[in-house]
């Protein structure tokens, strides 16, 4: 039986606030988030003594799902990877246009098209279909532009590393929700586990020039 909450995975652990089995990965992402625990809970008791062990199997989740977005990454290209994605973490959103996946994958699609097409000689900007996706792209274009200022050399380079980490990140907003059964922002979750960017602050998007996780 798939679980009711993902409709993905096997349903294998009997939920006593839901009165009906879900699968492990719902039970603990979405454990006193979505799901009202009572605190006889024997997976929540679990851990409750154990966190440490909780979170260990969570990373490796988080981590699964996240390399085939890398796969054959330089070491900078993985740079601009997460550069790209705390940028998208820490861009303002409210109730009324929240940022979700699907913005970030659209604004990561344009972004990096914008940059192919500049990487051969050809200067064209991509316009994303949404608001959010929009300021999304102008903010990783504008980040790009820091980069670009601090680094000595060819902007060949950099264009091309930078445009395959944002297919990277694009590839994995649209892949990710549908295996966590969050479709609107799983991939978003996952990267503020990873970045550790709960407490990011809205508004804290652009990298300043001295702080740059690009250059060495």
């Amino acid at each position: 039986m798939a679980c009711p909450l993902c409709s993905t995975r096997p349903a294998k652990r009997r939920c006593p606030a839901l009165n009906q089995a879900i699968c492990p990965v719902c039970c603990g992402t979405k454990r006193l988030v979505e799901i009202r625990c009572p605190d006889d809970c024997v997976y929540l008791a679990s851990a409750r003594r154990h966190p440490a062990a909780s979170v260990q199997r969570q990373h490796e989740l988080d981590v699964a799902l996240l390399l085939p977005a890398m796969t054959g990454f330089t070491d900078r290209q993985s740079r601009f990877f997460f550069l790209f994605q705390s940028i998208a973490l820490r861009h303002p959103t409210d109730v009324l246009r929240p940022v979700v996946d699907a913005d970030i994958a659209e604004a990561a699609a344009a972004a990096a098209a914008t940059l192919e097409t500049a990487s051969r000689g050809v200067i064209y900007e991509q316009a994303p279909a949404t608001l959010n996706a929009q300021e999304l792209s102008t903010a990783f274009g504008r980040a790009f532009e820091e980069i670009v200022q601090q680094v000595q050399g060819p902007r060949t380079p950099l264009e091309r590393d930078a445009a395959r980490a944002l297919r990277g990140i694009e590839e994995a907003a649209r892949r990710v929700g549908a295996i966590t059964g969050e479709a609107r922002t799983g991939f978003l979750g996952l990267m503020r586990r990873v970045l550790g960017a709960q407490n990011a602050q809205p508004g804290e998007a652009r990298q300043e020039p001295g702080q740059s996780i690009i250059l060495p």
